[in-house]
């Protein structure tokens, strides 16, 4: 997935997560029309995301996403693979904000170091579809009951750990100059789980580069 959104964010997510949108119909000009929209293919300025059409992007190679027990440590759950689907729902002219529906993000090869913990068996994001806003200026909001649920292996036998995105807000930031969607440190706080599981989880990912896949997986960017 190329590039999507301006520098401005990030799964839950837990998230968690991950985000991109629609677009006004092709004047008569014909289909390979450039459009003053949010949402673009191809370049910024190129042609326009159709609503309907489906935005998909994973982690940017060599990043994993990362669900911490504090915003400055290294404690807790990371995955090596993330992708995330979503739903053009409305792609008004620039400036202006685009939304979207994620309707699917999965998290796979993860581990733990959390103390007690023998490994992961499994990260899910719960409660989709999640609204999903784009600001021209980069601005990447998720909202809804955003939740995960993590099943952590323990010399006692399985645990699982909730935990709900604070506030029911995830935000991030999209750059078409690093061709990323990215979500820094966006705070979770656990709703279920026994002591194993840490009291507050935050989350990161960077995704790259986002693409529309109804458009033969066009390369997204924001305008």
């Amino acid at each position: 997935m190329p590039r999507y959104g301006r520098a401005a964010v990030g799964l839950a997510a837990g998230a968690l997560l991950g985000s991109l949108v629609a677009a006004a119909p092709a004047s008569a000009a014909g289909p390979a029309a450039l459009a003053n929209t949010v949402l673009t293919t191809g370049s910024a300025g190129g042609t326009a995301v159709a609503v309907g059409d489906t935005l998909q992007a994973s982690l940017q190679t060599g990043t994993t996403a990362n669900f911490y027990s504090s915003a400055t440590g290294t404690t807790g759950v990371k995955c090596a693979a993330s992708t995330f689907t979503a739903k053009a729902v409305t792609n008004p002219v620039a400036p202006g904000t685009a939304t979207e529906s994620l309707t699917g993000q999965t998290f796979t090869s993860c581990t733990s170091n959390v103390v007690g913990t023998l490994g992961v068996n499994s990260v899910t994001v719960d409660n989709l579809p999640y609204a999903v806003s784009v600001t021209s200026a980069g601005a990447v909001t998720l909202t809804g009951s955003i939740q995960s649920t993590v099943s952590l292996r323990t010399l006692l036998g399985n645990v699982t750990c909730v935990y709900k995105a604070n506030g029911g807000v995830v935000r991030g930031t999209a750059s078409n100059a690093t061709t990323s969607i990215a979500f820094v440190n966006q705070p979770f706080t656990k709703s279920a789980g026994p002591g194993t599981c840490f009291s507050s989880a935050y989350f990161s990912a960077t995704y790259a580069p986002v693409r529309d896949t109804t458009q033969g997986g066009a390369t997204v960017y924001v305008n």
